[in-house]
C-alpha cells in the first residue's frame, strides 16, 4: 500500500443519542412556542430574545457534531491531517521533521482527558482523535508530540513502515 486515507466522524452511539436529544429539545421548544403558543420554562411565546438565545445555544452544538471529522492521509511526503471544522486546511508533518513515528494503543481519558482536540497535562503532547484507542504517535525532532487517532491500525502501520523507515 502506497497511500493511507482515513476519514473519521464523531458517530458513536452515545453521541448520536445526545444529537437526537438536542434535536428533540429544539423541536419541543419550537412546537410549544409557535404551535401551542405557550411558554417553555421562563421563555415566553412573546420573548424573542429568550427564544433566540435558546436556539443560538442549541444549534451550534448540532452543527458542530454534524461537521466534526478527522481526515488523515499518509504518503511519501509525510502525514497530513485535517480536523474539521477547526482546521480549514490540511496540516502536513514531513517525514524529515519526525524523530519517531509509530502506531500505538493509548488511553484517551487517562492520557488526554477524552476525545477531540486535546492537549495533555502530563507532557504527552497534542491529540487529535474522535473515537477508539489506537493512534499514530509522532515525535518531532523538536521534541513535540502529536497523536492522531486511527481506526485502521494495520493499514497505517504498513504505510508508516514503508515511508518512515526510508528516512532513517
Amino acid at each position: 500500500m502506497r497511500v493511507f486515507n482515513e476519514t473519521q466522524k464523531f458517530n458513536q452511539w452515545w453521541v448520536k443519542l445526545i444529537y437526537i436529544g438536542l434535536i428533540g429539545m429544539l423541536l419541543y421548544f419550537l412546537y410549544t412556542l409557535y404551535i401551542l403558543n405557550e411558554a417553555v420554562d421562563k421563555v415566553g411565546a412573546n420573548d424573542t430574545t429568550g427564544q433566540l438565545i435558546t436556539i443560538a445555544s442549541i444549534l451550534p452544538v448540532l452543527v458542530l457534531f454534524y461537521f466534526l471529522k478527522l481526515k488523515t492521509e499518509i504518503d511519501k511526503i509525510g502525514i497530513h491531517y485535517q480536523y474539521l471544522p477547526f482546521n480549514f486546511s490540511k496540516q502536513t508533518i514531513r517525514w524529515s521533521a519526525m524523530d519517531k513515528c509509530y502506531v500505538r494503543t493509548y488511553s484517551p481519558f487517562r492520557e488526554y482527558g477524552g476525545w477531540g482536540f486535546r492537549k495533555s497535562f502530563e507532557k504527552k503532547g497534542k491529540a487529535y482523535n474522535l473515537k477508539g484507542t489506537k493512534g499514530i504517535q509522532i515525535i518531532l525532532k523538536s521534541g513535540e508530540k502529536i497523536l492522531i487517532g486511527t481506526q485502521k491500525k494495520g493499514e497505517a502501520h504498513n504505510v508508516i513502515d514503508r515511508y518512515f523507515k526510508k528516512q532513517l
